[in-house]
């Protein structure tokens, strides 16, 4: 069952083209990934592959559209997914906002739903205060 899940929109201090090219090399991603868990991910440019609570998923990038738009799907995870990752020029930055696309079974549904959405925005809300030389709030460990 297919279900739709979209962040809120924040405006980040960092002109579109530079934020876009932060995104679209996957291997940016390993710098966040904690010590500890380093050596279960693998990246290049367009895939990643991570393992986490006995989970694999690999992603891989499906399209960039140059300086608006990345969209990445899975590429071996127990459920098929898609994430469009947004950008806009605006005055004061970019206009930053995260699209997924997932086939969730209903309980997966019930259980992951919400904190699929709260997850988005957290990023996003993390985006704009880092842009902004502020702490992003997110927990020492993830």
């Amino acid at each position: 069952m297919a279900a739709h899940y979209e962040s809120k929109h924040g405006i980040v201090a960092i002109p579109q083209d530079q934020l876009y090219m932060g995104f679209t090399d996957l291997r940016n991603f390993t710098n966040y990934v904690p010590a500890e868990h380093r050596d279960s991910v693998t990246a290049d440019f367009d895939t990643m592959k991570f393992s986490a609570s006995g989970f694999t998923v690999a992603v891989r990038v499906a399209e960039r559209v140059p300086y608006s738009l990345i969209r990445i799907q899975d590429d071996g995870a127990p459920f098929h997914f898609t994430v469009s990752i947004h950008f806009e020029s605006v005055p004061e930055g970019t206009d930053f906002s995260i699209e997924v696309d997932a086939d969730l079974n209903l309980m997966m549904k019930a259980m992951l739903g919400g904190k699929i959405k709260e997850g988005l925005d957290k990023v996003v809300d993390g985006l704009v205060a880092v842009s902004h030389g502020q702490n992003p709030g997110f927990p020492d460990k993830f």
